[in-house]
């Protein structure tokens, strides 16, 4: 049995943290993450009760093949794209994270620099050669409709533009120069 393999322990927070409890809709819980053995297969586990309602909620994830290099915060992975999350749904954790960066400037940093992170997974769904995110990127209902609203924003002009705006404006909310 393949799981979908989560590339980073920031990989799979991010998408534990969006998909809250289908029971009681809590996105709180005291994730416990482990390595466990699933029918001869290791996987990573994160498993909770949830605080809302007291129900039980696991969700196992594949290894990576080769450990991801951790540079920075957010790493969410390596080259490769995302098994976990679609293209909409990283483009919508950038646009979430907009929406919402605050007004002290280590905080509106490291929000900016997940917006920026999110952007960059998006780049790596648009194959070599090509000019935007391919239909078939977009696989979850909730990337979908991202990427209906607005198909243009998955052009990779756009992608880049964006990225480097959002690093542009972490670096100068915290004042630093350096990329």
């Amino acid at each position: 049995m393949a799981f979908a393999v989560a590339r980073t322990r920031d990989e799979a927070q991010l998408y534990l943290e969006l998909h809250p409890c289908p029971d009681c809709g809590s996105v709180d819980a005291p994730w416990e993450p482990a390595l466990v053995d699933v029918d001869g297969e290791l996987a990573s586990s994160y498993a909770a009760i949830c605080p809302g309602c007291s129900a039980e909620r696991e969700y196992l994830f594949g290894l990576p093949a080769r450990e991801t290099p951790v540079q920075g915060w957010p790493t969410f992975g390596g080259p490769e794209p995302s098994e976990i999350l679609d293209a909409g749904q990283w483009l919508d954790v950038a646009d979430s994270a907009l929406a919402a960066v605050p007004t002290d400037p280590a905080e509106a940093g490291r929000v900016l620099a997940i917006a920026q992170a999110a952007v960059a997974e998006v780049i790596k769904f648009v194959p070599a050669g090509w000019d935007a995110v391919p239909e078939d990127e977009f696989w979850t209902p909730e990337g979908q409709a991202v990427r209906d609203a607005e198909p243009g924003r998955f052009r990779l002009e756009r992608l880049l533009v964006a990225r480097d705006t959002y690093a542009g404006m972490a670096r100068e909310v915290s004042g630093t120069g350096a990329r």
